[in-house]
């Protein structure tokens, strides 16, 4: 468990504290501007976007390392924003390469010369994915791991850009807990067609991104 949690930690530099996924347009268009929007915007980006793609991802890959090849190039498909998918991919190709020195077992090998050799994108819920089977992590485990972690990044991203303190940053986190619950509740009934459902807006808002003005974040 513990290779899990140093993986899933939110200060792995694979460069998650520079992406916002959409919470810079919103906080730019007014729509999150406090802690209680804040947390409204955490909510529908864990149940709208988080959990159909990445916690779907982690489910299918810790019960089906064979499976690692095809969920890498669905999740690329499916992030349809560009600064997303660049975003998603660095960050892969850096998850990878921390994996590969510091957890190598076979899996994380081929998986690390599918990347290097540009056969696969690179993804850090694959990535978690693997390590979790390598050291028999339950994928409920895993994937409350990645998603907690992911949130906690951007939890920290609105402390700097809304902003707000950071003991309404934990405050977010700690009503997030439930609903983290119920996201791995959710994946475990998702089939292969559900993913990838995800929220229009929150899409369009991260399209959107890059056209603003004056940007703390990559995306």
């Amino acid at each position: 468990m513990l290779t899990v949690l140093q993986f899933a930690d939110s200060a792995l530099p694979t460069g998650a504290f520079s992406q916002s996924l959409g919470l810079e347009t919103a906080i730019h268009d007014d729509a999150v501007h406090d802690e209680a929007t804040f947390q409204t915007w955490l909510h529908r980006f864990l149940h709208h976007q988080l959990a159909p793609a990445d916690g779907w991802a982690i489910r299918a890959v810790v019960r089906d390392g064979l499976y690692a090849l095809r969920v890498d190039a669905m999740l690329h498909a499916m992030s349809l924003p560009v600064q997303v998918r660049e975003a998603n991919a660095a960050m892969g190709r850096r998850a990878v390469q921390i994996a590969a020195e510091n957890f190598p077992s076979l899996e994380i090998t081929d998986y690390a010369a599918l990347v290097s050799t540009r056969r696969a994108v690179g993804s850090v819920p694959v990535v978690l994915a693997l390590l979790a089977r390598e050291h028999g992590i339950h994928w409920r485990d895993a994937c409350a791991a990645h998603v907690f972690t992911s949130l906690t990044a951007l939890t920290q991203n609105a402390v700097r850009g809304i902003p707000i303190g950071q003991n309404a940053g934990q405050r977010v986190l700690r009503a997030m807990h439930p609903e983290v619950t119920r996201a791995v509740d959710r994946v475990a009934a998702l089939t292969e067609d559900q993913v990838g459902a995800v929220s229009p807006a929150l899409e369009i808002d991260q399209m959107r991104h890059a056209w603003q003005r004056a940007r703390m974040f990559m995306s």
